[in-house]
């Protein structure tokens, strides 16, 4: 068991956003009827070499069969249980401005399996309401309704200036994943798993690409 403890810690962060990128193109390929797929395809669709794609997969055990490929709906479901979207997880939306409310309506996040329970705003005038079929709660009943409701992770969209304060709340209520919109670089445990969303280096990578005639490495 240590072993496998110690493999896992290896996997690096490319590896497993890699993953993601199989899981989407299994499930395109899926609906196009495939039933195999060989990992030079898969990687020509990913704009990577089959041999990334081959050790990427290593990680977690042996697929397919050499000379007939992968089996394009096994290996879809075996990589949802490695990324475990294969059940369903309690989210907590902090935060119904302009970013909160548009993620509490992506529908994307219902299918592969991230539901949203709850939603919070400290804004008098939103607290009680109903927000897209959902009851917004003050957020100072946070601590308690992610405990009573078995929150699992929570998505922070609220102003930089008070989202370590919120962070703090929110691990102290015993949660240890969180998604973050604000931007802010925030300080968590380690055993707290953050991950920073900001679309604003996003379109300045864009802006730096086009003004400098970057090409992709």
């Amino acid at each position: 068991m240590a072993k496998q403890d110690n493999e896992k810690k290896k996997i690096s962060e490319s590896t497993i956003h890699r993953l993601s990128l199989y899981y989407r193109a299994l499930s395109l390929l899926e609906k196009e009827n495939y039933e195999t797929i060989s990992s030079k395809e898969l990687a020509k669709r990913e704009k990577l070499t089959p041999a990334q794609v081959r050790k990427d997969l290593s990680f977690f055990g042996s697929f397919g069969t050499r000379g007939l490929g992968y089996p394009v709906s096994e290996l879809k479901t075996r990589i949802s249980q490695i990324l475990g979207i294969d059940r369903v997880w309690n989210v907590a939306m902090v935060g119904v401005g302009n970013i909160g409310s548009a993620l509490v309506s992506y529908k994307e996040f219902q299918k592969q399996g991230f539901s949203i329970k709850l939603i919070f705003d400290n804004d008098q005038r939103k607290i009680g309401s109903n927000h897209k079929g959902m009851i917004v709660s003050d957020i100072k009943e946070m601590s308690t309704l992610l405990r009573e409701n078995n929150i699992e992770m929570v998505i922070l969209a609220v102003p930089a200036i008070v989202a370590q304060y919120i962070v703090d709340e929110v691990v102290e209520a015993g949660i240890k994943a969180i998604l973050n919109f604000a931007q802010i670089n925030l300080v968590v445990p380690d055993d707290v798993f953050l991950r920073n969303e900001n679309m604003s280096m996003e379109l300045e990578y864009l802006s730096f690409a086009l003004s400098n005639q970057y090409t992709p490495g």
